[in-house]
């Protein structure tokens, strides 16, 4: 156990909630990520709290100290204590009497050291008392100010109870750590990757767009594909994570956002997956219909370039045919590669004004509708419908000017030839 920091508490209102949590429960500590963040100061949004007390005894002493208190999670432990609309997890300690790769069986326990050694990672194995004493048991603090990413105890044990600590290493080796990972660590990671396809496609895509939108997303990417952990999360990439990385390193250092659906359409692209291959990667990964066709077609063309998008009339039938946002995303892609073949060819400045031009140009919207033809008197069938695209084709090929009068003029020149 380590004495040598100390966090303090005083002047801020949060943590007047915290102090009347620890009122009620003196004998509880914050754990995990709270105390981390706190210590590196961060900006902290959950905090976490462990007792030696049972949850019945924990909801029994919340509600006779005024604190409304919800049995979010009594089967693990868990009781969540809402103070001035803010809900505070208070778990009770366990150890792990029986695990499965995704699932543990767990037993009150009153020892912090138990409690700490079920945890993942040392720098999330930390608590912190009501006076703001550290409580460390397995080196975090050392490992924190190292910037090192370490499994508490043996990482092959701790893969196995759960192998989603696999994709946890990567996302918090993303944002805390700056070594490299020892040998030890990578080698329980490439020995135990195939675990990863024991889990549910929803942790899986849970964790891993964290790590797509993280940071050192593409060195984390890199280092999952030495791993071997890459393919099991995306096997629609067949071995071919390497090339999927450069184009996705590509697109980072042309600065585009980071979004987790235009960095899984650069992986897909890079790595040249066809487009049935897209479609059942994104089914697979259980994305929303929104998210699933976003990436989708920000794989499809047109690809929109600064080369071939020349006069206004040009981008007008861009913008009447694909969403600003799909138009957008498909420029980066294009620049990403276009930047891997020839980083001169085209000035960075020529792609940012491409966008801002899809951003501030007016949306053409085709002005006629199948009422329309009907009102001015022809008879409502399916040859409406074959008027309406042939108007539409007609207005799209002139750049996307006409209005409604002279499409109306033009279906009726249409209907009067034969079909």
């Amino acid at each position: 156990m380590t004495e040598q920091r100390r966090i303090s508490f005083d002047g801020l209102s949060l943590f007047q909630a915290l102090q009347k949590i620890w009122t009620i429960l003196p004998d509880s500590r914050l754990v995990g990520g709270a105390v981390r963040d706190m210590l590196l100061g961060q900006d902290v949004t959950d905090f976490d709290f462990a007792t030696p007390e049972p949850p019945d005894k924990v909801t029994e002493r919340l509600e006779a100290g005024g604190v409304r208190a919800i049995p979010t999670g009594v089967s693990h432990g868990t009781v969540t204590a809402v103070i001035d609309s803010i809900g505070f997890e208070i778990t009770t300690l366990r150890k792990d009497e029986q695990t499965d790769g995704r699932h543990a069986q767990v037993a009150w326990t009153q020892n912090w050291r138990e409690d700490a050694a079920r945890r993942d990672f040392t720098i999330n194995a930390m608590s912190c008392g009501h006076d703001g004493q550290i409580y460390d048991y397995f080196g975090g603090l050392n490992d924190l100010a190292a910037s090192r990413v370490r499994f508490v105890g043996d990482p092959w044990k701790r893969i196995r109870e759960d192998a989603l600590r696999i994709l946890r290493f990567f996302r918090f080796q993303g944002r805390f750590g700056s070594a490299d990972p020892d040998r030890r660590t990578l080698g329980a990671i490439t020995d135990c990757a195939p675990l990863i396809r024991n889990l549910s496609i929803e942790r899986i895509w849970s964790e891993l767009r964290r790590i797509l939108t993280g940071p050192n997303a593409a060195s984390m990417l890199r280092l999952m594909t030495r791993a071997g952990v890459l393919d099991q999360c995306i096997p629609e990439l067949k071995g071919r994570s390497d090339s999927a990385c450069v184009l996705l390193e590509s697109l980072i250092v042309c600065a585009a956002p980071p979004d987790e659906r235009l960095r899984l359409a650069a992986l897909l692209q890079g790595a040249a997956v066809i487009p049935d291959d897209v479609v059942r990667c994104v089914l697979r990964l259980h994305l929303s219909r929104i998210d699933a066709n976003e990436v989708i077609s920000l794989s499809g063309t047109p690809v929109p370039t600064p080369e071939t998008i020349t006069g206004e009339d040009d981008l007008a039938r861009l913008l009447a045919d694909t969403p600003v946002r799909i138009l957008t995303g498909r420029s980066w892609l294009a620049q990403a590669a276009a930047r891997l073949r020839d980083q001169t060819k085209v000035p960075e400045e020529d792609w940012t004004v491409l966008r801002h031009r899809f951003t501030t140009e007016k949306v053409p919207v085709f002005p006629l509708a199948g009422r329309d033809l009907i009102a001015s008197g022809m008879i409502a069938g399916p040859r409406i419908g074959e008027i309406l695209a042939e108007v539409r084709r007609w207005w799209w090929g002139g750049g996307c000017h006409a209005g409604k009068e002279a499409c109306l003029i033009f279906a009726k020149q249409r209907l009067a030839r034969p079909p």
